[in-house]
């Protein structure tokens, strides 16, 4: 099974898309972006 960590990285890397373009998508900061991606922080 693959966790969100991954998940979230590789499609971003695929897209183009920085830490700061998904965050500014979803209306959070860069820093929960590269949370999620280390698997520090699942909320």
């Amino acid at each position: 099974m693959i966790y969100l960590p991954e998940n979230l990285k590789k499609y971003r890397v695929l897209k183009d898309l920085t830490q700061e373009d998904v965050a500014e998508y979803l209306g959070i900061t860069p820093q929960s972006v590269s949370k999620w991606e280390r698997g520090v922080s699942h909320s």
